[in-house]
C-alpha cells in the first residue's frame, strides 16, 4: 500500500464541499478511535502458516459438505 502523509490527507479535506464535511468527519473520528495496530480477519489468516490455513479451510468445507447434504 502506497504511503500517504497527512499533508495530502488535509489537501482532499480541503477540496470537499461543506456539505460533505459532517460524513467526512464522523468517518476520520471513527477511525482515529480504532487501534492502529488491529489486522483484519483476512489479514490475521494470510498470517497464518500455510499447514494452518489449509486445515481450517478443510474443516470448512467438510462443514459445508455435511450442509448441504442436509438442505437437498
Amino acid at each position: 500500500m502506497e504511503t500517504i502523509a497527512y499533508a495530502q490527507i488535509q489537501e482532499l479535506v480541503m477540496r470537499l464541499p461543506v456539505g460533505k464535511l459532517p460524513l467526512a468527519y464522523s468517518l476520520l473520528i471513527e477511525l482515529a478511535g480504532k487501534e492502529s495496530d488491529e489486522l483484519s480477519p483476512q489479514v490475521q489468516f494470510m498470517l497464518l502458516p500455510l499447514a494452518e490455513r489449509q486445515r481450517i479451510m478443510a474443516r470448512q468445507a467438510k462443514k459445508m459438505v455435511t450442509h448441504y447434504v442436509h438442505s437437498l
